[in-house]
């Protein structure tokens, strides 16, 4: 299990419609194509052996590492330091556009910068998550992978008059390579997916014009932002990694570009996340628009309000909407065991696809309007069609918001009564009944009115706890739940009220440790699985922004800056965090990140004496 690298230990590159994983030593251990959710070529991330690598590094016995991204950009330098020199692999994968495509290239450049450095490296792809065999054929300028569904060319990158510095090998099945360079020289290899030829070489110039166009385009896309607060370094970098998993052609964010790395080491808890969640999308509203990227909001406003105008899965028992669909809008996310597969240092079962897609959770319908009013109040609205069909969807709403669901956190223990999904089918009618009123649009006003007062009365009522002085996490029980910190946020609650207060103390006492933040106890409220799990990031962030929404501001930037310690060497998140520090869950997370710029904008405003993050 030592062969495995730590979660946080990976970096990430992408092309906005694939993504892949690079650990401190340089290895991609994770990349799936022609999308996020598409089957790995490499997957050694979740299988050593069996799962696939692309590794380069130095010939050298002993050698030091370090990693971060080319400032402002998504481009990762691993650096390598030896006795005899220092040299550098620079990862990116060129930015393609909107039109979906199987071609997207991992290019690796390789270079010297003091004395010399010998490189090795291995390409050893396992198509289909390793289920698909494939061959090798070596050509003058590279190599061509072939599997059944999938060809991946191996282009050389040399200069005029070279020396042939690049020594290529071939395995049975994988190829070896190796490349002396000394200080000042620059080569490296392309890695190309439906390549539309045979291997060609690549010009040193023009590898150096695929590095200077990516940069230029993640410069250009940063400049955009309009925060200049205190932590502008962790903001701006999660607003990159956000940008890195968005579906291009649809505007789609994944959850994670991950899947089925475990919550608990070893345990079951082990999901796939490459999927667009309406909470998620929703979420990216907010926090994009925060931080003046429109265009990036208004194409996922664009991808809800297709959704909604879709109306999926109307009449099956869980709602007009999905919780989740595939990037590209489809709904087929089987959820299938790979068994082949050890998982990440023996956590298994190794899932695929995702079986709570069909889960009952009623606060999705909160968050999709809720971001829809955001983005209306911003000029971005809805055209008659996307009302029509909202107006039909709140009409469904109004006869099946009090069903017991799964809830937001997807818990396998059967349907219940969740506050959370109570309080944001509050905001789904409130945020409708403020809309038809702003535009003057068609409402069936009195039965949204009667519904959000009878919500508001029902969880006063029954989602409040006497004895605990808080609001719970289901009727008829007493346990806590994090997901109602945002009950303030959404305006279900004043900030100042005796009520929330005694909440926010109480959740303080039972669900905080050393300011990280659990989601609930699963032992107090059983979710159906074994196991335990680390505390939920994203339950921290939001603990940082209600409690500057509380006037305690404080307190919230101490929760912040203790937070951000537990972010990776390059500024990013997985899941959770566990006992000792380390990362849990799937890497990078977009909820946490998403998380992370709310609470920054909102605290900020706080600090500054102003209404910021509201």
């Amino acid at each position: 299990m030592d062969e495995y690298p730590l979660i946080e230990d990976h970096g990430l590159i992408g092309d906005l419609q694939a993504a892949a994983l690079v650990t401190t030593d340089a290895t991609i251990d994770w990349f799936c194509c022609p999308r996020f959710d598409s089957p790995s070529v490499f997957g050694a991330l979740l299988d050593r052996r069996r799962g696939g690598h692309f590794s380069v590094g130095p010939a050298a016995d002993t050698y030091t590492t370090k990693q971060l991204y080319h400032p402002d950009t998504a481009v990762l330098v691993t650096r390598f330091m030896t006795d005899t020199g220092a040299g550098e692999v620079v990862d990116f994968m060129p930015v393609i556009g909107t039109t979906a495509t199987g071609r997207h290239r991992l290019v690796r450049m390789l270079r010297c910068v003091r004395g010399s450095m010998t490189f090795e490296g291995e390409i050893a792809p396992r198509f289909d998550y390793g289920r698909q065999p494939h061959e090798l054929h070596l050509t003058e300028h590279g190599a061509l992978f072939t599997s059944r569904d999938l060809n991946l060319a191996v282009h050389a990158v040399r200069a005029p008059q070279d020396e042939r510095l690049l020594d290529i090998l071939s395995g049975d099945s994988d190829l070896r390579f190796s490349l002396t360079l000394k200080a000042g020289q620059q080569r490296g290899l392309v890695v190309e997916s439906a390549p539309d030829g045979p291997p060609h070489e690549v010009r040193a110039d023009d590898l150096k014009q695929l590095f200077d166009g990516t940069v230029r385009f993640w410069r250009t896309w940063l400049g955009q932002s309009t925060y200049s607060g205190r932590w502008r370094e962790a903001v701006e970098r999660s607003a990159v990694t956000l940008k890195l998993m968005t579906y291009a052609p649809t505007g789609a964010l994944v959850a994670a570009p991950t899947a089925a790395l475990p919550e608990q080491l070893g345990g079951e808890r082990n999901w796939d996340y490459r999927f667009t969640w309406i909470r998620d999308a929703s979420f990216s509203v907010y926090a994009l628009l925060g931080m003046g990227f429109r265009e990036e909001a208004a194409a996922f406003s664009d991808w809800l309000h297709d959704r909604v105008r879709e109306e999926a899965g109307h009449g099956d028992g869980t709602g007009p909407l999905n919780i989740m669909y595939r990037v590209d809008g489809s709904c087929d996310m089987t959820e299938e065991t790979l068994e082949h597969w050890e998982g990440y240092r023996g956590s298994a079962p190794v899932r695929i696809g995702n079986g709570a897609a069909t889960q009952r959770q009623l606060d999705i319908y909160g968050e999709a309007l809720d971001s829809i009013y955001f983005a209306h109040q911003h000029g971005m609205h809805l055209d008659h069609r996307g009302w029509t069909a909202m107006h039909t969807l709140l009409d469904w709403l109004v006869d099946h918001w009090d069903r017991p669901g799964e809830g937001l956190w997807e818990t396998r223990g059967g349907r219940k009564d969740f506050t959370y999904g109570r309080v944001m089918s509050w905001v789904a009618f409130d945020r409708a009944i403020r809309i038809a009123y702003d535009d003057g649009r068609p409402a069936s006003q009195g039965r949204w009115v009667d519904a959000r007062d009878a919500i508001y009365a029902q969880v006063m009522d029954r989602g409040w706890d006497a004895g605990k002085q808080a609001f719970v996490q289901h009727y008829g029980d007493d346990v806590l739940d994090s997901s109602l910190l945002r009950m303030p946020t959404v305006g279900f609650i004043t900030p100042d009220d005796p009520m929330w207060r005694s909440t926010l103390d109480a959740m303080e006492r039972e669900l905080v440790s050393d300011s990280l933040v659990y989601r609930y106890n699963p032992e107090a409220s059983p979710d159906g699985l074994r196991g335990s799990e680390g505390t939920f990031s994203l339950c921290t962030f939001m603990y940082v922004d209600a409690l500057a929404r509380a006037g305690r501001a404080d307190q919230a930037r101490l929760v912040l800056e203790k937070m951000l310690t537990y972010a990776n060497h390059l500024g990013l998140y997985s899941e959770e965090i566990g006992l000792t520090g380390q990362q849990l869950g799937n890497f990078p997370q977009a909820f946490t990140h998403l998380a992370l710029i709310d609470a920054a904008i909102t605290l900020d405003g706080k600090l500054n004496g102003t209404r910021g993050g509201a």
